[in-house]
């Protein structure tokens, strides 16, 4: 997972790999092609190297970058270390991307990312030595009261550095409703930058807390493989440590904490409902795998290349002990343990969680009386990719977690008009709010 091929040499003698072998964190190495001689080039204390920035003309690294709390710059390059500098003191704390050099290194475009604004555009000219601004990404987000994300380090029970990163809403200095947003793969990461989802949640008085759980990537090899068979264990652990984190720091309502995730965020949400319902208010899944037998037996032709790391860091179905296993870490066989409200998401074209997965939550949850709504897309697939059933999606969530954290919504009015949403289960509180 953490080791390919990122550069040639325009000689075609030399090799540039991200590479993990032998290491923990990702470094990036040039391999003589003739001799297999290798050299690290960059390496960084706390994250992968996860950006390389190459000479146009040799095809040789100039710089490169990992994403720890923030992003963070190593130069190569002797010659193109001032001109990176200057440009990291002219980003005045703004994350730099070095979108792209020129031939001869004359120009370069820089693209400044921040938490609570658009990101900004210019162009670096070297002969002239002066930087044109260009535009920034977003107009419609210029002068808007966009809220900054913070980067934070949260401690696990068991000793791990979980990186976290919080948005918090305006005008409220403590004790907010507090939304937790799970990031899906899980094989992923939460960065650090401009975030719809933190934004929205937060101008609706939301605190937002999103949490690099152990299975993340880009934090070493341990800290991923940290996550081995722990789908419904110690991953789950890492979320309520980071819930535990905000209340303790005076952050969150414990009385008013939600989760909501899509995917793996989906499942994690689910698990959450069935292992720590004291502990959350309600729950978001969207299109999240509530029977791991079944999301295995379903696995797309286009996983089966990675079909051999998924038994390993899961377990093997062809096994009593491998079934056993993805039976107990399943949610549906744990839906006794469901108390709290639940929005569940589906999209009928998915192939990779068989909507069934999440209607037979849904079912078994209405007959327990647990409050429950089930929405469908039948025009859509394990992502939603229509922007009015994105819209319409999200109006819902909206209403959803006011009714059950007490943030600000607007009506529904026609936010659902023209996407494919349709309400199978649950569906009579929202008639009002329209």
């Amino acid at each position: 997972m953490a080791t390919h091929i990122d550069g040639l040499g325009a000689d075609g003698e030399v090799v540039f790999l991200l590479d993990s072998r032998g290491r923990d964190r990702t470094a990036l190495v040039a391999i003589d092609a003739r001799t297999v001689v290798s050299t690290v080039l960059a390496t960084d204390s706390e994250a992968d190297i996860a950006e390389v920035v190459y000479d146009p003309d040799t095809g040789w690294p100039l710089a490169a970058a990992a994403l720890a709390a923030r992003r963070r710059w190593h130069p190569i390059d002797e010659t193109f270390a001032a001109d990176l500098a200057r440009q990291l003191e002219d980003a005045a704390g703004l994350d730099l991307v070095i979108v792209g050099v020129s031939a001869g290194r004359r120009r370069m475009v820089i693209r400044l990312e921040a938490s609570d604004a658009p990101a900004q555009l210019r162009v670096f000219d070297r002969g002239r030595r002066r930087t044109l601004q260009l535009f920034p990404e977003r107009d419609d987000l210029e002068g808007m009261p966009l809220r900054p994300m913070l980067p934070v380090a949260i401690q696990s029970r068991d000793g791990l550095t979980l990186p976290a990163y919080v948005t918090l809403p305006a005008g409220r200095a403590r004790r907010s409703p507090l939304v937790v947003v799970v990031h899906g793969g899980p094989y992923d990461r939460d960065a650090w930058g401009f975030s719809p989802l933190h934004q929205w949640l937060a101008s609706r008085g939301y605190a937002v807390l999103s949490v690099n759980f152990r299975g993340s990537t880009g934090f070493g090899k341990a800290f991923t493989n940290a996550a081995d068979r722990e789908w419904g264990g110690r991953m789950q652990d890492d979320l309520d440590d980071g819930v535990a984190w905000a209340v303790k720091e005076g952050i969150a309502d414990p009385d008013r904490v939600g989760l909501f995730g899509a995917s793996y965020g989906g499942y994690a949400a689910l698990m959450a409902a069935a292992r720590s319902p004291d502990l959350y208010n309600c729950f978001i899944d969207i299109c999240g795998p509530s029977d791991l037998l079944s999301f295995i037996a379903r696995i797309p032709p286009y996983w089966h290349s990675w079909f051999a790391m998924i038994l390993r860091r899961l377990a093997d179905p062809a096994t009593m002990e491998g079934r056993k296993w993805l039976q107990e870490r399943s949610p549906l066989v744990h839906v006794e343990q469901m108390i709290r409200p639940m929005l569940i998401a589906q999209g009928l074209r998915d192939v990779r969680v068989s909507p069934a997965e999440s209607r037979n939550v849904a079912h078994a949850l209405l007959r327990r009386n647990v409050p429950v709504t089930l929405v469908t897309f039948p025009d859509e697939g394990h992502f939603l990719v229509g922007q009015r059933n994105r819209i319409a999606l999200m109006a819902v969530v909206e209403q959803f977690l006011a009714c059950h954290l007490g943030g600000s919504h607007e009506l529904l009015g026609d936010d659902l008009q023209g996407s494919s949403l349709t309400v199978e289960i649950g569906g009579e509180w929202l008639r009002p709010l329209s």
